[in-house]
């Protein structure tokens, strides 16, 4: 598995899938999480596109620092755990 380190460089981090809800307009967002939970990348694909493309969901993506946004704190232990989780079961580039 994963070697711990989710530093990728010093503009970006690895953030962890820790949400996925599809919608009635036929979109998945996903909710991507720093390790300790405490920032969030939120992605929204369509799923026509992600078939057109053969494209899935990944594990774990790299994210630009700058691009990341604050946790609300009541989410924030629920993310960190499932970003545990996720590193545990998974390593980053697998289709989840």
């Amino acid at each position: 598995m994963d070697d711990g380190d989710d530093s990728t460089d010093d503009d970006t981090v690895r953030c962890w899938l820790v949400e996925r809800t599809y919608t009635d307009r036929g979109l998945v967002d996903m909710v991507y999480a720093t390790p300790d939970g405490s920032q969030l990348r939120r992605k929204q694909v369509s799923t026509t596109i992600m078939r057109q493309r053969g494209v899935g969901t990944t594990a774990a993506v790299d994210v630009d620092r700058d691009d990341l946004e604050p946790v609300d704190d009541e989410v924030r232990e629920r993310y960190a755990a499932e970003v545990e989780r996720m590193r545990e079961q998974y390593e980053p580039d697998d289709e989840v």
